[in-house]
């Protein structure tokens, strides 16, 4: 059975600094055990600020994280080639990627630029496939997968009302989006459950009511999907600034 945590601390930046210190432990813990860590990030804003943590030379992350044995994917990626402002790829190479010594080989980006998303798509679960040694029926696990969670309730790029929500044999599947009236590219329900350790990142208060709604409301995972997160053998950790858990019941 999943455990969940709840962690509430002070702001951003607190939630950076923790999200952080999991990111760096996790990833010693992994490379000591195994012999390599694979993460796949999320994009957005909160995220961001621990990406530019980990890289910040002043702090102590940069020295500590085995960057040699890291492996980076994605949980989600907008239809825009890697160079796109939008693009989470783009992202976590301006504030983490291009700042560490990670080998460019153990960078492993869904090709969004490709013109059919669903092709794309496929093209990423292959990437999975061989990365992790899959046989037909498997699933990857990620040693570490960070998520964000949007007002309306997605994480990933598993939004409300998309069919990608109930998917349950794909690794990776391209829905269309129709209030951005685009695709998108994510990992699967399945997938992001097989993770060892997944940890939400959820700053703002502009998400307390949905994050009460996940985490206390009824199960309506249609309509919010990030309820859908509870891992099948591992740890599910959120980790919440107080403008964001301003509404939950104690």
């Amino acid at each position: 059975m999943d455990q969940t945590d709840i962690r509430i601390l002070a702001d951003a930046d607190e939630l950076s600094r923790v999200a952080a210190e999991d990111f760096s432990r996790l990833s010693n813990e992994a490379v000591e055990a195994k012999g390599r860590f694979a993460v796949a990030l999320s994009g957005g804003s909160t995220p961001s600020g621990v990406y530019e943590l980990l890289a910040n030379p002043k702090a102590h992350f940069l020295a500590h994280v085995p960057w040699n044995k890291v492996h980076v994917f994605w949980g989600d990626e907008r239809h825009v080639p890697p160079d796109h402002s939008e693009s989470n790829y783009q992202v976590a190479r301006e504030a983490l990627l291009s700042r560490v010594p990670i080998p460019p080989e153990n960078i492993h980006r869904i090709p969004a630029e490709n013109p059919d998303a669903s092709s794309a798509a496929k093209e990423y679960a292959k990437a999975l496939s061989q990365f992790f040694l899959l046989r037909a029926g498997q699933f990857p696990r990620f040693d570490l997968i960070l998520l964000g969670m949007g007002p309306d309730g997605h994480t990933a790029s598993l939004f409300p009302g998309t069919t990608a929500v109930f998917e349950e044999t794909s690794l990776v599947v391209a829905p269309w989006i129709e209030k951005f009236k685009a695709f998108r590219i994510t990992l699967t329900p399945p997938v992001l459950n097989h993770a060892a350790c997944v940890i939400f990142l959820v700053s703002g208060e502009e998400k307390a009511e949905t994050l009460r709604a996940v985490l206390q409301g009824p199960y309506q995972p249609e309509r919010l999907p990030a309820q859908l997160l509870r891992p099948v053998n591992g740890r599910l950790l959120w980790m919440v600034d107080r403008a964001a858990a301003r509404l939950l019941r104690r």
